[in-house]
């Protein structure tokens, strides 16, 4: 009976959990969700404009399509200004404002520099259905253009600076992002000793 004793004492005890006892891994990992959610309780819940804005599709286009989605946007909205207010150039000014805006915020990282110039090329294919057809024929349509471009200049440079102002606090915010990770991989980099 002592031989049966002393080799289960060199054995050491077995551990064995009881019932209802997670593992320590999953003890670790429910204390950590318990964390997680107490932050989320404390944290104020975000304006509803906030949330509205989170729940919107994200896309995010290339240049050539950031231009293709403003033109062909700004091209059926001067349909739709043509068919229900006649052609009103205050309506179709309004409505380019937040065109520019998400064309500015849909465009890729690597693609910001093209925003504000696709938005004046898509106010000038947008004005197509509503400019004035005095004269009949294309030229007729072609000064009919510029007449409208140049009376709406002031909505074409204010949806431009809207374009460059979002695309400039992008660019702002990536490079700090840019110049953070730069910082935090240098300080976990080990440090190199000459040999002496």
């Amino acid at each position: 009976m002592e031989q049966h004793r002393t080799r289960t004492s060199q054995a050491g005890p077995q551990y064995r959990p009881r019932r209802g006892t997670p593992f320590p891994s999953q003890a670790g990992r429910s204390a950590a969700g318990a964390v997680r959610r107490g932050s989320a309780v404390a944290r104020r819940p975000a304006p509803p404009v906030v949330q509205a804005v989170r729940r919107m599709p994200n896309p995010r286009l290339t240049g050539l399509g950031s231009g293709l989605f403003c033109g062909a946007l700004m091209f059926a909205l001067g349909c739709l200004d043509q068919l229900l207010f006649g052609a009103s150039p205050l309506v179709y000014g309004v409505l380019f404002l937040p065109v520019c805006a998400l064309t500015a915020v849909w465009v890729r990282r690597g693609d910001l520099v093209t925003a504000p110039v696709v938005v004046p090329i898509a106010f000038a294919f947008g004005l197509l259905p509503i400019a004035d057809d005095s004269g009949g024929g294309v030229g007729g349509r072609l000064m009919g253009l510029i007449t409208a471009l140049a009376v709406q200049a002031g909505w074409l440079y204010g949806g431009t600076l809207v374009a460059g102002l979002i695309v400039t606090v992008r660019k702002v915010r990536l490079m700090s992002q840019r110049a953070t990770q730069r910082r935090a991989a240098t300080a976990q980099a080990p440090v190199r000793r000459r040999p002496t």
